[in-house]
C-alpha cells in the first residue's frame, strides 16, 4: 500500500488534514477531496490512474467556480512520468515535479496543489470514493511483444546459449529447440493483450486456441482463433501464454490440479500477473517433466527473493517485470495518465477505471438526465421513510425496449445508492464507492428490467424505486404491495416524477415541492393557493393526479422556498386534506 493510501489513513488519524474537512458533496461520479486553499472551489474530485506496472496513481483535482477568474491549477508529480505526459499537464496547470518525498513531506504540499499524482493502492481509495484508472492501452503492444519475445526465447533456449557461451562453453547440441510452426499456443485471457499474442503467434505459422469466459466469439473468429474451455486449453496446447487478471478467481489458478491436466511438455509464458500461477506447483511440475519450460516476467513477490529456486531452475527464463518496458510504451502510459488528469481537472469520468466500471462516453452522455432521475428519487424516497424503520433493502425496476446487456445501470444504481443514504449520513458517496457503501450500511439492492416496446433510442422509458418494509410518512407512497414506491421519467432531457404510490402524477424534479392527498373537490387548488399566497410561499407549479372525479387524489405543488411548519400546518388542517408532506428535491 503505497504513499497515498497511507496518507488517506493518516488523515483519518490526523496526522494530516482531517479526511472531513477535505471532502465535499460535488460531483456524482467521483470523489471530491480539496485541499485547504480550494475548499471553496465549486466542483472538485479525486481520479487515479494506475502506471505500467500495475501499481496505481492517484491524482486528486479541484475545478474552480465557474464564472470566477481563478489561477492555473497546480499539479504535483510525485512520481515520474513521460515528457509527453507533462507536457500534456503543462497545458492546463503549474507542473511540480517532486520525487522520493517522505509521507509528511508529501502531506505537506498536498495543501498547496489542486492535484496528486502518487502511487497508491485501490482499497482505501475506493472506501473514499477516489477514482483508480490505469493506461491499459498504451502498453497493450509492448506487452504482447515481451510475450512473443519469451516464447520465442524459451523455444530456442536463446538466454541459456548465450549466457553459456558468454563462459566460454560452446555447447551447440544442448540448447536443440523446438520449432513454433504447427505448434498449439493456448492464450489464456482474451483480452486486448491476448488477442495481440494470438495475432503475431498465427503469423509465426501456430494454431492458436483461446480460452476467456467474456471473450465474444466473433471477435475470435476475426482473427483465426477458436475459443475452448479452459480444460480443452490445457488438454490441446504445446504453449501456454498466460493473459488474464489477478482476481480471487484466478488466484493460483494454474496449480497442482491443474497441472495433471496439461499435456506433458508444455511450454508456460506469463507476462500478465504472477499470482495466477501456484509457484510451488510449477516448480515441481518442471521437475517432474510435466512441464518443460517456463518463461516469467511477473512472479507472486516482486522482487522474488534472491535464492528462488524457480527462477534459478535451469528450464526457466525470467525478466524483471518489463512486459510495459520500451520508451514509446512508457511514453505512450505518461500521455494516457495525463489526459486523466486533465479530465479529472474538467469534471469528466474515466473509462478506464479499475475500482469503478468502466462507463464510456457516449453512454455517460446518453444517460446523462436519468443519472439525475435515479439519484432525485432515491432523495425523495429516503425523505418519505418513517418511524425510524430505515431502508434494507430497495428494489430498482428499469422499464426498458433495451436488453439487459445493451442497458447498462451501475450508474444508475450507484446514483440511487447516493440518494437514498447522503441525505441521512455525512457518507459521500459516487459511482466508485456506492456498492461498499451500500454494503457496508447493509443496504440490499435487487434490479430488474421490465421489457417495454418502445423506441429503441431511448434507453429507458421509465425507473421505479421501491422500499420494501418500510414505515412511510406519506401512507399513500405505499403500493399495493405494501412498498414504498416511485417511479420516474425523462421528457425532454428533464427528470419527471410521474407516479407515488398507485397514483399517476407529473411532477418536474426541481427545487421542492409540498405533496398531499385529499379528496378531489372543487375550490381546492384556490384555497390552498391563497394559503401558500399569503405566506408569501411562491408556487412554481401546481398537478393533480387523480383516481378519478371526486374521488382521491395526489396533488402536487412546486414551490420555490421550504415553507415555515406553521403553512404546511395550515394546508394540513384542510377538511379535504388527508395527510401532508414537505420533500426537499
Amino acid at each position: 500500500m503505497a504513499a497515498c493510501t497511507d496518507h488517506l489513513r493518516l488523515q483519518q488519524a490526523g496526522h494530516c488534514e482531517t479526511a472531513s474537512s477535505l471532502y465535499a458533496r460535488k460531483s456524482p461520479f467521483v470523489g471530491v477531496s480539496l485541499p485547504l486553499r480550494h475548499r471553496e472551489a465549486n466542483k472538485a474530485l479525486w481520479v487515479a490512474a494506475a502506471n505500467s506496472r500495475g501499481s496505481s496513481v492517484v491524482a486528486a483535482a479541484a475545478l474552480p467556480t465557474p464564472g470566477r477568474s481563478v489561477a492555473l491549477p497546480t499539479v504535483l508529480v510525485s512520481e515520474k512520468l513521460g515528457e509527453g505526459g507533462l507536457q500534456l499537464l503543462r497545458k492546463v496547470a503549474n507542473v511540480d515535479c517532486s520525487y522520493n518525498l517522505s509521507l509528511e513531506e508529501l502531506c505537506a504540499k498536498i495543501s498547496l496543489c489542486d492535484a496528486l499524482i502518487v502511487r497508491s493502492g485501490t482499497k482505501a481509495a475506493t472506501e473514499f470514493g477516489c477514482l483508480v484508472v490505469n493506461a491499459p492501452t498504451a502498453n497493450t503492444i509492448a506487452a504482447a511483444e515481451h510475450g512473443i519475445a519469451l516464447l520465442v526465447a524459451m523455444a530456442r533456449n536463446i538466454p541459456q546459449a548465450d549466457s553459456t557461451l558468454k563462459a566460454g562453453k560452446w555447447l551447440r547440441s544442448k540448447y536443440t529447440g523446438v520449432s513454433l510452426v504447427g505448434k498449439t499456443l493456448a492464450v489464456m485471457g482474451f483480452g486486448k493483450v491476448g488477442s495481440e499474442v494470438a495475432r503475431r503467434a498465427k503469423g509465426l505459422g501456430m494454431t492458436v486456441l483461446a480460452h476467456d469466459p467474456y471473450a465474444p466469439v466473433d471477435r475470435a473468429h476475426a482473427i483465426g482463433v477458436d475459443l475452448v474451455s479452459f480444460d480443452d486449453a490445457l488438454a490441446q496446447a504445446d504453449f501456454l501464454s498466460l493473459h488474464m487478471p489477478l482476481t480471487q478467481a484466478t488466484s493460483k489458478v494454474f496449480n497442482a490440479e491443474t497441472f495433471k491436466k496439461v499435456k506433458k511438455g508444455v511450454r508456460i509464458i506469463n507476462v500478465a500477473r504472477g499470482g495466477v500461477i501456484d509457484e510451488e506447483a510449477l516448480l515441481q511440475a518442471l521437475d517432474n517433466g510435466i512441464v518443460a519450460q517456463a518463461a516469467l516476467d511477473v512472479f507472486t513477490e516482486e522482487p522474488p527473493e534472491q535464492d528462488n529456486k524457480l527462477i534459478l531452475h535451469e528450464n526457466v527464463i525470467v525478466t524483471p517485470h518489463l512486459g510495459a518496458s520500451t520508451a514509446e510504451a512508457q511514453e505512450g502510459v505518461a500521455v494516457e495518465i495525463a489526459e486523466a488528469v486533465v479530465g479529472a481537472l474538467q469534471g469528466e469520468l474515466s473509462g478506464t477505471a479499475v475500482n469503478a466500471p468502466m462507463v464510456p462516453r457516449e453512454v455517460l452522455a446518453e444517460l446523462a438526465p436519468y443519472v439525475s432521475l435515479a439519484e432525485k428519487l432515491g432523495r425523495l424516497a429516503i425523505q418519505l421513510v418513517g418511524g425510524g424503520s430505515g431502508v434494507k433493502n430497495a428494489k430498482l425496476s428499469y422499464l426498458s425496449t433495451r436488453s439487459k446487456d445493451e442497458l447498462d445501470t451501475r450508474l444508475l444504481r450507484a446514483m440511487v445508492i447516493k440518494g437514498l443514504i447522503e441525505p441521512i449520513s455525512s457518507a459521500y458517496i459516487n459511482l466508485v464507492n456506492a456498492d461498499h457503501v451500500a454494503k457496508q450500511r447493509g443496504l440490499k439492492i435487487l434490479e430488474e428490467r421490465r421489457p417495454f416496446d418502445g423506441a429503441p433510442e431511448v434507453p429507458l422509458e421509465a425507473m421505479e424505486v421501491k422500499i420494501a418494509h418500510a414505515e412511510s410518512k406519506f401512507s399513500s407512497a405505499l403500493s399495493d404491495t405494501g412498498d414504498i414506491t416511485l417511479e420516474g421519467k425523462v421528457k425532454g432531457g428533464i427528470p419527471y416524477l410521474s407516479r407515488v404510490g398507485n397514483f399517476d402524477v407529473d411532477i418536474s424534479l426541481e427545487g421542492s415541492v409540498i405533496l398531499s392527498r385529499q379528496v378531489d373537490q372543487p375550490g381546492m387548488i384556490g384555497k390552498v393557493g391563497s394559503i401558500l399566497g399569503e405566506e408569501n410561499v411562491n408556487i412554481s407549479y401546481m398537478t393533480v393526479g387523480r383516481t378519478g372525479p371526486r374521488k382521491k387524489a395526489v396533488v402536487a405543488i412546486g414551490v420555490d422556498d421550504e415553507p415555515h411548519q406553521r403553512v404546511l400546518q395550515r394546508i394540513g388542517s384542510l377538511p379535504a386534506v388527508e395527510e401532508l408532506v414537505f420533500l426537499k428535491i
